[in-house]
Parts: structure tokens; sequence; C-alpha cells
């Protein structure tokens, strides 16, 4: 069982950066935490069959729908006892006082004395949130409609490259959020998107990323859209000096071509200029936006061109509706509060380490790897709010694929491997691209795994199957395996919105009941400073003297005795 020693933050408060809260009550000795407790070992060994048995009405009892996304978490090892011990801890560790903290602009990110707002990016023009007296929904209007204005010149052709031909072509350079958001969203939402348009993503410092994504573009047609906030990430400035280089050997040498062919999201307009773009044709986002939430923000640029303002902003609207979904609707019925609750049961009760996520739509392939980041690098912490150690598992590891194709890799592990691993399936009642039984197929497979992994198969059943004796052991599906169905209609960019808005919030509300900071990750910094070190050590001329450890010091002489030709 996965409940450890004691947190110590009292969660009712928001305390200032480096602040001590008064009075607080470790998570683990809250009375909830401890009828949780309790209540597991009353029901860690009841099966979900005999829960449906008992209870003729279950799947409708235990669902609940907002938002055009239907969400049965009927096939949870739960009863109403566990929903309402959980939303009774919701309650002791302050989730509806953090979740207006964060819509009402208050510094809940405290290692860095920001506010979390990206709630904002998504607000309707002429609300209003406050921010040190200053309301910042009108500047995000702003800049959404300077993108909007951008976008449009850049579809109807208007906007043209040095050549005078008109853009066929973008490539987002960027890393972490600035790729893994649009890359994502580009991609769910294709079937939306001019066809005539290619857009392309880079991240990887690796060479070879930026090679395949331009190998066969033609500079003149190219419009690069540089992402980096800080204009000193190291990934993303060292891919749009290449891309640059790359522009330039193509158009002439002119160098005066950048401002044409190049454009910024970013907050550093000297760095900008000087690499040549037009502070025109920067775009800003903010402090109080963290990189894996921005996507909705300028960094979504290139997704915005690609499937035009219109569309962009009907995202923004699903967004906003699971906004208000969550400030509003009682916990019990909240959809992210629920899944939230759901993930915290199974990860520090049952102990689970890993949440799979199987979207049954081949337009959410990247779905996983965006929440990939979303969850882990918000809630993989290890002290809470206060500063200090936890002491139980925080967040879990997600990953997925899309189904069907995951069915035929790893699912296996999550039916008869000896891991307990709940899971998330995503489907959608219409296809955007209905051919033969194909969508009827796809959704037959996707119910039929809950439904496999939840019943299972016992021995008896493969013996009134007709199955040899001696192979029933190796069949027997023990079943009892959690698992989420979340239902949507079809993928609009509305129900995308909503969809990343949920697990946005369900990210969240782990958060609040952990006592963490869920909007930091200063993990992330150790391994750039260390590769600051290291990078002049590999590029020097002559022999570096070398003062890390003995390993790494051998690799480095061994990667400078062996590496390539420039």
């Amino acid at each position: 069982m996965g409940i450890g020693r004691a947190s110590s933050w009292q969660a009712t408060e928001v305390p200032a950066l480096g602040a001590r809260p008064k009075g607080r009550l470790p998570l683990t000795e809250r009375p909830a935490w401890q009828e949780l407790g309790q209540h597991f070992q009353e029901v860690r060994d009841l099966e979900l069959k005999h829960l449906f048995a008992a209870d003729p009405d279950r799947a409708r009892h235990l669902a609940a729908e907002a938002c055009d996304i239907y969400l049965d978490y009927s096939k949870n090892r739960i009863t109403e006892v566990t929903l309402r011990l959980l939303v009774k801890l919701a309650r002791e560790c302050g989730l509806p006082e953090r979740i207006e903290a964060m819509f009402s602009g208050q510094r809940i990110n405290v290692s860095e004395s920001r506010p979390v707002l990206h709630v904002a990016l998504r607000a309707p023009r002429g609300e209003s949130i406050m921010v040190d007296g200053e309301d910042v929904v009108a500047p995000v209007h702003q800049v959404l409609d300077r993108l909007a204005d951008f976008a449009e010149r850049v579809r109807n052709g208007s906007w043209k490259g040095h050549t005078g031909q008109p853009v066929r072509n973008v490539v987002n350079i960027g890393i972490g959020g600035s790729d893994l958001g649009p890359r994502m969203a580009y991609e769910a939402l294709r079937h939306y998107a001019r066809p005539d348009l290619k857009v392309r993503f880079v991240s990887n410092i690796d060479g070879t990323d930026f090679v395949e994504a331009t190998r066969d573009l033609d500079p003149a047609e190219t419009l690069f859209v540089v992402c980096s906030k800080s204009w000193h990430t190291l990934e993303t400035l060292t891919n749009a000096k290449t891309a640059r280089d790359w522009a330039l050997r193509g158009l002439g040498g002119d160098a005066d071509a950048v401002a044409k062919h190049f454009v910024a999201v970013s907050t550093n307009a000297q760095g900008v200029a000087e690499f040549g773009i037009d502070t025109a044709n920067m775009f800003p986002f903010w402090d109080w936006v963290g990189g894996r939430y921005s996507y909705d923000s300028a960094i979504g640029l290139s997704l915005m061109v690609a499937i035009g303002p219109d569309q962009f902003r009907q995202m923004l609207a699903g967004m906003h509706a699971m906004d208000e979904h969550f400030r509003s609707a009682p916990l019990d019925a909240n959809l992210p509060v629920l899944m939230g609750l759901l993930a915290v049961w199974y990860n520090n009760f049952f102990g689970a380490e890993s949440v799979a996520v199987l979207p049954y739509d081949q337009y959410l392939r990247r779905l996983p790897a965006y929440l990939q980041q979303l969850d882990m690098e918000s809630n993989g912490k290890h002290v809470d709010l206060a500063g200090e150690p936890v002491g139980f598992q925080t967040g879990p590891i997600i990953w997925g694929e899309p189904g069907t194709n995951g069915q035929h890799a790893f699912y296996q592990l999550i039916h008869q491997g000896t891991r307990l691993i709940p899971c998330d399936f995503i489907g959608f009642c219409a296809s955007l691209n209905r051919l033969g039984r194909h969508q009827d197929l796809l959704m037959a497979n996707l119910l039929a795994q809950t439904e496999a992994l939840a019943f299972g198969r016992s021995a008896e059943e493969l013996r009134q199957a007709g199955i040899p004796e001696w192979q029933i052991p190796y069949r027997v599906c023990v079943g009892n395996r959690p698992s989420n169905t979340l239902l949507l209609e079809r993928l609009t960019p509305a129900s995308l919105g909503s969809l990343i808005a949920l697990y946005e919030h369900r990210t969240f509300t782990q958060g609040a009941i952990w006592g963490i900071d869920s909007f930091d990750q200063w993990g992330v910094e150790l391994g750039k400073i260390l590769a600051d070190k290291i990078i002049p050590e590999l590029e020097s001329d002559s022999e570096p003297e070398l003062a890390h450890d003995s390993s790494t010091n051998t690799l480095i002489r061994r990667y400078r005795e062996r590496r390539g030709p420039e």
C-alpha cells in the first residue's frame, strides 16, 4: 500500500514565497486520509464483477458529463463510500479554496512567486482577472487579435517572403511546452488545417530533427516561428540559428530576408532584434503562463496559421467551458476533480506507479506525450509547498499510444502483468473520416478492452469455452483492472479544448491534494547547468582539464577521441 509518512502543507492556506504555514496538518494525518486508509483495507480485494452484480445501475450512478465529455468511471475499484471519503479529503485539503486562488490570480506558484493563469488565456473578451491591480484578460485579447491578423495574412497570401512568394510551409521551432503543445494540437486538429500548407515542428537539438523537417522545403516559401520566452533556450536558439543559415543560403545571403521568413514568440525584444526578426512580428506571453500550459497563447501561432483564427477561438471556448465547469461544479460531479481524486486513490493507496492514456483516435496520437509533460513536470515533486519533504508517492508515470496499435504492443502487460495500471480510454461517437466499418470496429475494440480489463476471463469460463486444461493457466485474465472511459461526440477544436483543460485541472487537483507546487519545474535546471559546463569541454581544441566524476570524465574523453568530422 502506498501510504507513507506525513507531508506538511496546510492546504487551505496559500503561503507566500518561502513562508511556512502556521497550524499545518500533515496530509497523512487528516481525518479523511485516515478513513481512506481504513476503507482501503476493507475494499482492496473487492472485485468489479461483484460490484456491478450488486448494483445493476452502477454505470448510471458512476458517470458524469460536461462540455461534450461523458465520463464513465464505473469500472473503478471504488464504492460510494470511497467517493464520499475522497471528496471529504479534497475539502480537507482546501481544493475549493485552491481552485479559487488560481482563478483569482493569487501567487500559487510559490517557489517563483507567480500567479498561475492559463485560464486567462481563454477567458472571453470583456471578462476581468486582476493581478497586482491590472486586468490581464484585455492584454490577452490584444495579443490574440495580433496573432489572428498575422495568421490571416499568411493564410490569404498577403504575407510574402523575401522573393515575393507566399508562405506554403510553416516550421515551429521550440522545445518542451513550446513544441509538445502546438505539435499535439496540430496533429489533433489536422482535419481542420489547410491541406496546402505544410506545418512542421523542430525541437530536438539533434541535427537530424532539423534536416528531416526541412529536407523537402523551399526557403522562399518557408516561415519559421521561433518560440522562446527568454530567447536563451539552448535547443531552440541553436535550431533557430541553423534555420537562419539554411534560409539565407537559399535566399542569396541577404540578411534582410530574415525579417520576411522568421517571427518570434518571446518577451526578449533585444534578442529578437539582434537575431534579425522585426520586433513588430514578436508576439509575447506572460510569466504567469507555464510552458506546458501555453499552447493556447502565442505559442500556438503555428496552429492558428494552420487551422485559422476562428477554429483556434473555438478551441479556446472549449477550454473556457471546462474552466467554468471546474470552478463551479460540485466536487462529486466535477470531471477534473473526479479524475484527479481517482488518480490519488490508485497512486497513494493501491501504490499504482503509472497511468496509461489510450486515445482511440489517430489524430490524438501525440496526446500521451503531451500529457507526460503536463502531469510529470507538474507533479514530479519531492517537497511540498512549504519546501519540506513529502513522505508519499506523488506524480505517476504517464504513457500510452493510440488504440488499436497499443493492443498489439503493451496491453498484454495491463491484462496479465503483475502491475496495476489504471487506464484512461478516450473515444468518439463519430469519426472525422468515415470509412466503411472502421469506426465501429475501432470503438468495439475500445469497449471490449474496458470490459475485458474490468471482468477478465476465469478458469471456469475458459473450461466452458472448451479450452484445454493444460492451457488454462496461461489464458486466465483475472480482471479487476480499473479504467475510465471518456466518450465524446466527435473531435472538434472545441472538444479538444475541453479535453485538454480537463487534464490540466485533473493535474491541478492531484497537486492540491498532495500539497505540492504543480507549476514550477526546477528539476530540469541541473542538467542544463552541467551541460553548459560540458559543452566547452567537448568543443575545446586542446585537451580540457576535467573535474567531473570518473565516469563522466571517461565518457567525455572517449567522445572527443571518436567523434565524427564536422
